[in-house]
């Protein structure tokens, strides 16, 4: 029945399992790459080969979470035929969006969307205030208009005050660019816009949700947004993104990568000496459009770098919840830390050490033997006295060894509270006196500071227990038992869940052993900071 003290399991061949095992489908990385894009436009990119540098995509039976919760639309209106720009820059369609909440890290609050009606590209400029968006419009007409070679007939927007000032109406007067404004509360006469706007926030949000990010990336989400959405298919163009229609070029999308991944980028040599690392952990916020590299946010300095040696952990994702270096603070101003090195480089002795006796050399020999043993008093004078940081960082958070010590830490006190709760409401004892011929036991209380993965306390724990060394075997009691699982039991059931991909839940007992029967009547003393002068034996 049993060999090594454990049950003989007949266990499934694994063979079959391994014949059913297949690959990753990578249409899940591209759609996270892409910003979420649907798996219908991620198919037109492959099979129309309107990039360069994607697989062959297929629609993936599972649903994407965050899509469900970032992107979840209400059934469209009825379409409606809309005449077309027949080349570029003839219509542009603009739209501000905001106030969003937090500032991003350039303080805007705003931004506004530039939409080329013949090739749906996008531009985004990110504003402080609303009242900019007539210098984004100036920017934004300077730059298409020398990179196209067009000119700017017409701008479609609401009629926002932002659109509808005296200098923004002066200046497209001077140009010559139309102004088809929309009809009061009827957002629909800009739906390219509206739209757009409405794609890049569905797509922002989605990259924020996967990668559980704060809502101060907004800015560099949404530009990382727009970018994607330039190498995107649309309906408006048949099997051809804007970029392309409006540089002529394919684009490529080989550097792609997901929105908030990890990064490692290389630390360039005059910013690190021989024995540094050669490369930093940062996370992936974008792309630079002015050169051939990546943005990356540091989340220790809270600053943004542009690198092109950079190698990414698609699958991994920051641990924002835990603190950074920017969130800790000097506990010891007090301390000159380069007085304390100087200190140690004077006390060092200058000479060489001896000789050990030693040869180097098979045939050389020496008169002096070595010994086999040492002194005690060597080894002490080898020892160095700890200095001060160091002996206040290994007494940082001790826990305490004496309840005298406990009762003056209010967590201390609140903990054990706790444990004498749960002892009264588990009826482990009552009050009573000490019968004759019967031998009382002390009480001790035990202090353990819980700490989770991050070395972080979680909990603060206190045990009452007896004095049992006290007791005699065969007077005070019979039998000890405690049911514990043996390790090799829990590796066992570890193995089978793995194997048949089981989920392993664990659970605790609270104060768990104060649910035991005991056949024997044990008598204690009242805890210390629990006394009750009435009675002064507890059994």
């Amino acid at each position: 029945m049993t060999k090594n003290r454990m049950f003989l399991l007949d266990l499934k061949d694994c063979g079959p399992m391994c014949l059913k095992s297949f690959v990753q489908d990578p249409s899940w990385k591209w759609h996270m790459r892409f910003g979420h894009l649907n798996f219908g436009g991620l198919k037109a990119l492959g099979d129309h080969k309107m990039v360069k540098g994607i697989p062959k995509i297929d629609h993936p039976d599972q649903l994407c979470e965050a899509c469900l919760f970032s992107k979840h639309p209400r059934k469209s209106f009825p379409k409606q035929s809309l005449s077309r720009a027949i080349k570029p820059l003839q219509l542009v369609h603009a739209d501000v969006c905001g106030p969003i909440k937090p500032q991003s890290f350039g303080k805007s609050c705003y931004f506004v969307l530039f939409i080329d009606d013949f090739s749906r590209k996008t531009w985004v400029y990110f504003l402080k205030y609303k009242s900019e968006a007539f210098d984004a419009f100036k920017k934004f007409k300077t730059l298409v208009e020398k990179e196209s070679g067009y000119e700017i007939k017409a701008l479609r927007t609401d009629r926002g005050g932002e659109f509808t000032s005296n200098e923004f109406n002066s200046f497209c007067e001077l140009h010559g660019i139309r102004r088809p404004l929309t009809v009061p509360r009827s957002p629909q006469q800009n739906g390219v816009a509206e739209r757009k706007n409405r794609t890049i926030l569905n797509m922002a949000r989605t990259m924020l949700k996967s990668k559980n990010m704060s809502k101060e990336f907004w800015a560099e989400v949404v530009a990382c947004a727009v970018y994607l959405s330039n190498r995107s298919p649309t309906k408006s163009l048949k099997n051809v993104t804007p970029q392309e229609t409006w540089s002529g070029q394919t684009p490529g999308v080989h550097h792609l990568r997901i929105f908030g991944s990890i990064a490692y980028a290389q630390v360039p040599e005059q910013e690190r000496s021989k024995l540094d690392d050669r490369s930093r952990k940062l996370v992936f916020i974008g792309y630079n459009e002015n050169s051939k590299g990546y943005k990356l946010f540091s989340p220790d300095s809270r600053r943004i770098v542009i690198s092109r040696d950079v190698e990414f952990d698609e699958d991994a994702t920051w641990n924002w919840r835990s603190k950074t270096e920017n969130d800790s603070y000097d506990i010891f101003p007090y301390f000159d830390e380069e007085t304390d090195m100087e200190q140690e480089v004077e006390q060092q002795d200058p000479t060489p050490p001896p000789s050990s006796g030693l040869s180097n050399t098979p045939g050389s020999s020496s008169g002096e033997k070595t010994p086999k043993y040492r002194s005690l008093a060597d080894i002490y004078n080898e020892t160095q006295a700890i200095d001060g940081m160091n002996l206040f960082c290994l007494l940082a958070d001790a826990e305490p060894l004496s309840f005298d010590e406990a009762e003056k830490d209010e967590k201390w006190r609140r903990a054990m509270d706790e444990e004498i709760h749960a002892i009264v409401k588990n009826d482990t004892w009552e009050l009573t006196s000490l019968p004759k011929n019967h031998q009382v036991i002390g009480v001790k209380w035990m202090y353990k500071a819980k700490k989770n993965a991050n070395g972080e306390v979680e909990r603060y724990k206190t045990r009452l227990v007896a004095k049992g060394y006290k007791q005699k075997h065969g007077v005070d009691y019979d039998e000890v038992f405690a049911p514990v699982a043996r390790l090799e039991t829990i590796r066992l059931l570890i193995s089978l869940a793995a194997q048949y991909r089981w989920k392993i839940y664990q659970l605790d007992v609270k104060s768990a052993f104060l649910n035991g029967f005991l056949d024997e009547d044990v008598y204690i003393e009242q805890p210390l900071g629990y006394v009750i002068k009435a009675i002064k034996i507890k059994c």
